[in-house]
């Protein structure tokens, strides 16, 4: 499935590159990614954050965790989210992690690493990004993140003071934003006991993240001290349904979703839960029957107009998929993500011209996205762009952490484009990345 578009992240951190790798997977979704945004944004203002320069992303997991892996990033898994019970819980996650950030827990432990940056250079400040291969349009989309899981929690793990602290500061964020902080609360309720448990039957956010019954305690005391009530926000109510519910409908069985969709908090999402699971049923005409349903509810809506561009796309109609995303483009403002499928789709119809003039654009956005890269070096070789066509595909497998293959098309990039221009620079620094990584 497309809608859900799966991307592999290696946290490739240098001092780790010896270790076994685990593969885990992150979901990107333009549509889920603009859900998070807006349950997180009044948070991240709270905390005098900037909503821009912090993504939230979506680990495909069934545990329960959420956890920041720098200043620029907070990853929740899709577990947690399907069994959180409301808006407010949701946004107390998010505040939990903001608070991390904000207190600069993650900055100091990465100021006390010797050597924490992606294998490449380019990518976040611990991982790179690579692209799954997208030839099915059919797979799941996501990010791995590959480490061990002693590692991981020596990256990652929060000291019982620090957790302390991060429960303050949501506290402190989550009313000051105008959102009930007993969501805090409620997420700690369902870990209430699991301090007990063996490690091995713990959820990943017992390890990371230390509990106890002082802890929860002092929360439920500073929740108590705010001595306020909050009037209750719609808006975020219907972001956290949406967001669940199309989550839900591709993570868990079509039959389960049809069954469900009914009981969804508003009629466009019921519809869209059901575009869904018609579509991973492949059932074309049912689902393009829910989802302009849904359209007909939010006619300006670009994600929906996103989801039925990508249904029209993996069913073989590029032509059709085409113009869909032409409207979600325009009513998104040029989301990467949305940018990125629509050149997909001109590249599938055979319009090498103007797939290059949408994926360049992408590209611009979002360039830390494989799928654009792979799609834009294809766009670069059809319209003859050999030596472009090498260097994005040379950045493509940097992000991938495949040093080797990064290399070799640098070197090709460099001997074919003109001597200090942009292109020829941005091969030169893949080169020299990989180089370097070949002598640690």
């Amino acid at each position: 499935m497309q809608t859900i578009r799966v991307l592999l992240l290696g946290l490739a951190l240098s001092l780790l590159a010896a270790l076994p790798a685990r593969a885990v997977t992150i979901l990107r979704d333009a549509d889920l990614e603009y859900g998070l945004r807006q349950l997180a944004t009044p948070v991240l203002r709270a905390a005098n954050l900037s909503p821009s320069q912090v993504r939230i992303l979506i680990v495909d997991d069934p545990t329960l965790n959420a956890f920041v892996t720098d200043t620029q990033h907070i990853f929740v898994n899709s577990g947690l989210i399907l069994q959180l019970d409301s808006a407010e819980a949701m946004q107390a996650v998010l505040a939990h992690e903001t608070a991390h950030i904000a207190n600069g827990h993650i900055s100091r432990r990465l100021a006390n690493m010797r050597s924490a940056r992606t294998a490449a250079g380019l990518g976040m400040a611990l991982a790179a990004a690579a692209a799954a291969s997208g030839a099915n349009g059919k797979a799941a989309i996501g990010l791995g993140i590959g480490v061990q899981s002693s590692a991981l929690r020596l990256l990652f793990a929060h000291t019982r003071a620090e957790e302390s602290s991060a429960d303050l500061s949501s506290v402190r964020y989550l009313a000051r934003a105008g959102i009930d902080p007993q969501g805090a609360v409620d997420v700690q309720e369902m870990f209430k006991g699991q301090e007990v448990l063996a490690e091995t039957r713990q959820d990943p956010y017992m390890r990371t993240h230390p509990f106890s019954r002082d802890r929860f305690r002092a929360l439920q005391g500073q929740v108590a001290g705010v001595g306020k009530s909050f009037d209750p926000n719609p808006a975020a109510d219907y972001w956290f349904a949406r967001l669940q519910g199309k989550l839900s409908a591709y993570k868990r069985a079509p039959n389960w979703t049809q069954r469900r969709a009914g009981d969804s908090y508003s009629q466009d999402i019921a519809l869209l839960r059901q575009a869904v699971s018609y579509h991973r049923q492949s059932d074309l005409a049912r689902a393009l029957k829910a989802v302009d349903g849904a359209i007909a509810l939010r006619g300006s809506d670009p994600f929906l107009y996103d989801l039925k561009a990508e249904i029209l796309l993996e069913s073989r109609k590029a032509a059709e998929s085409a113009r869909v995303y032409a409207q979600a483009v325009k009513l998104s403002k040029d989301d990467p993500l949305i940018l990125g499928g629509y050149g997909r789709a001109l590249l599938a119809t055979g319009q090498f011209d103007a797939a290059l003039k949408v994926l360049e654009a992408a590209r611009a956005r979002d360039f830390r996205d494989p799928r654009i890269l792979r799609d834009l070096a294809v766009a670069y070789a059809k319209t003859g762009q050999m030596g472009l066509a090498s260097v994005v595909t040379a950045e493509r497998y940097a992000l991938l952490g495949s040093l080797k293959d990064a290399e070799i098309h640098a070197k090709r990039a460099i001997a074919t484009l003109p001597e200090g221009s942009g292109p020829w620079n941005r091969a030169q620094d893949v080169l020299s990345a990989a180089q370097q990584a070949k002598r640690r």
